[in-house]
C-alpha cells in the first residue's frame, strides 16, 4: 500500500483489545468490522453441530482478522476467539468500503491485499484437511 493510502486507511483505525478466551465474532453474524492484529493470537473456528468448534487457523501479529466484511452478504464465514490477550486496530467496514468507492486505486490495493489473505487461508485449510483426512503422504509433491 502506498504511504498516502496507508495513512488514509489508518485514519479509520481505533485501538481495541480482547482478553484470552473472548469471542470476537461468530459464524453467520453480520460482518461490520475487521481488525489488524497488533499483538496476541486469534483462533478461527468453524461450527460443527454436536461437537466443539473446529479450529481451522490461528492468526498472529500483523495479520488481518476478517474478510467477510468485503464480500456481500457481509456475514462471517467463520468464528474467531482470542487465544491470548490481543491488541488490534479495528476498522469500520462501511467506512472503509465508502472510502474505497471514492478512490479506485485504494480499492484495488485493498482488494489485492484481501485476495492474498484469502489465498493464505485457503492454503492453510487445504493443509489442515490433508493432515486430518488424507492417507499418510498424500499431501507430498512427487
Amino acid at each position: 500500500m502506498t504511504q498516502e493510502h496507508r495513512e488514509q486507511f489508518m485514519s479509520h483505525a481505533r485501538e481495541v483489545s480482547f482478553a484470552a478466551g473472548e469471542r470476537i465474532f461468530d459464524e453467520g453474524v453480520k460482518a461490520d468490522r475487521f481488525w489488524i492484529i497488533h499483538t496476541g493470537t486469534v483462533a478461527l473456528d468453524l461450527h460443527v453441530p454436536g461437537r466443539q468448534a473446529a479450529v481451522v487457523d490461528t492468526l498472529g501479529a500483523g495479520r488481518m482478522l476478517g474478510w467477510s466484511w468485503l464480500v456481500p452478504p457481509h456475514h462471517w464465514h467463520l468464528g474467531a476467539e482470542a487465544t491470548s490477550p490481543v491488541r488490534a486496530y479495528e476498522f469500520d467496514a462501511a467506512a472503509v468500503r465508502e472510502m474505497c468507492a471514492k478512490d479506485p486505486e485504494l480499492d484495488h490495493e485493498l482488494c489485492t491485499y484481501v485476495s492474498g489473505v484469502l489465498a493464505r487461508r485457503l492454503r492453510s485449510a487445504r493443509v489442515r484437511l490433508l493432515d486430518l483426512y488424507a492417507p499418510h503422504g498424500a499431501g507430498e509433491v512427487p
